[in-house]
């Protein structure tokens, strides 16, 4: 009796291992998934103003991230000149408001457009963005 609980022991022990490994198994991120993960990080990163720096220096050979690279860097320059505009000129601050207001919008929809891994130009931006040569 005592010969046939040492046997089950191992068994089990050997059943729990496997479940374990298997486990672990497959909680791992693929290399692929990995390279989509960055790809998709940087490309947000694309659109949050001065952060543009960041997936230029990074990934920028990545034909995914290129493309959102220059439409970022087309709404970054366009929010620092109407900065510089707006700080010597006050009085069209509420025309420059509305136009910085249609820029986060714009930003906004390229980061929807990272996160549904598509490749849609901007409005008004595109492009322009298509001019930068990265």
């Amino acid at each position: 009796m005592e010969q046939q609980s040492n046997d089950q022991a191992p068994k089990v022990e050997a059943e729990r291992v496997s479940e374990e490994s298997t486990a672990s198994e497959s909680t791992q991120a693929t290399p692929t998934q990995s390279a989509e993960d960055n790809s998709m990080v940087m490309g947000i990163l694309a659109y949050l103003g001065i952060l543009v720096i960041i997936p230029y220096l990074v990934a920028r050979d990545n034909a995914f991230v290129k493309f959102h690279i220059q439409q970022g860097l087309v709404l970054t320059v366009f929010w620092i000149v109407l900065m510089v505009i707006g700080s010597m000129m006050w009085m069209l601050y509420p025309i420059i408001s509305l136009v910085q207001l249609g820029l986060l919008v714009l930003s906004i929809i390229g980061i929807v457009n990272v996160v549904q891994k598509k490749q849609s130009p901007l409005p008004l931006v595109g492009g322009l963005a298509s001019n930068f040569k990265i």
